[in-house]
């Protein structure tokens, strides 16, 4: 079973992943999510072996929207044909650091070439991470690339884990990293699982920072060990969060489970049926 250390180290050049674009559909008493997505990451192991067999199933549990982590060997093209083929949209790519910025343009290329409108800077690696002024640098990358992906129209953000809210040096790398890039072209993808871990309140982040978050990870955490759990089944109430989506900024919400007890899709299904019935 990859993590995702060693998956983004030994993901082809060029691979990026992906995925969920929501509207909220506005009732008088209630709003629900008109479009659930799913980060292909929680079902890597099976996109290796099966990767249109594995779309086919997701598209089969009822999600709409996909993001990618990274293509197994496929070209854009063989891309393209199997997501029409399922009536899947995939808006978002996951594009590795080390693709931002020794193989940029490539990215951006393929990136365009699949038809994804959002790019996600996923992770940062430890050995990327020792002081303050390797985020200064990442900062700076970040903006170079975000640049680029603006010229072709995508949007550009960065994926949070729980590290960027460790004080190194006195102060927090997720504020340094919003602070020396620029809020106009580099947004932030949330991961609430990550944030809750780190201790901090995704709603205080919210309202610190408003629009700047461009899309959510819907990810649950286990209530007796911290681990990940399936949407709906763990311990952080996602009502509050959804219903301040806009004020986050947030238009596109995957979800995405890093490690499953069972079989992934198994759980996919159970995220799936919970956020489906959540009205909030």
């Amino acid at each position: 079973m990859l993590n995702r250390r060693s998956f983004l180290q030994t993901a082809t050049t060029g691979a990026v992943g992906a995925l969920l674009a929501q509207r909220f559909a506005t009732t008088a008493h209630a709003r629900k999510l008109s479009k659930i997505g799913v980060q292909l990451y929680t079902v890597r192991n099976e996109m290796a072996k099966d990767f249109e067999g594995t779309l086919a199933k997701v598209a089969a549990l009822g999600y709409q929207q996909v993001e990618f982590a990274g293509y197994y060997n496929r070209t854009p093209q063989q891309v393209k044909e199997v997501l029409a083929k399922y009536k899947l949209e995939a808006p978002s790519v996951h594009v590795p650091l080390d693709d931002l910025r020794e193989n940029l343009d490539k990215a951006v290329e393929t990136t365009q070439a699949i038809g994804h409108k959002l790019a996600i800077c996923p992770y940062v690696m430890p050995d990327d991470r020792k002081k303050l002024d390797d985020y200064k640098a990442h900062a700076a990358v970040l903006n170079k690339a975000a640049a680029a992906f603006k010229k072709v129209g995508i949007e550009f953000g960065y994926h949070n884990h729980d590290f960027e809210f460790t004080p190194m040096e006195g102060k927090l790398p997720m504020d340094l990293l919003l602070a020396e890039t620029d809020p106009k072209l580099v947004r932030i993808e949330l991961d609430l699982y990550w944030i809750t871990k780190a201790k901090q309140d995704p709603l205080a982040f919210f309202a610190k920072h408003p629009g700047r978050c461009i899309a959510f990870h819907v990810k649950d955490m286990n209530k007796d060990n911290g681990s990940f759990a399936e949407v709906g089944r763990g311990s952080i109430d996602f009502k509050p969060l959804l219903a301040k989506a806009n004020q986050a900024g947030a238009k596109y919400f995957f979800v995405e489970q890093d490690q499953c007890p069972g079989a992934p899709l198994d759980s996919l299904k159970m995220s799936f049926d919970y956020l489906k019935g959540l009205n909030f």
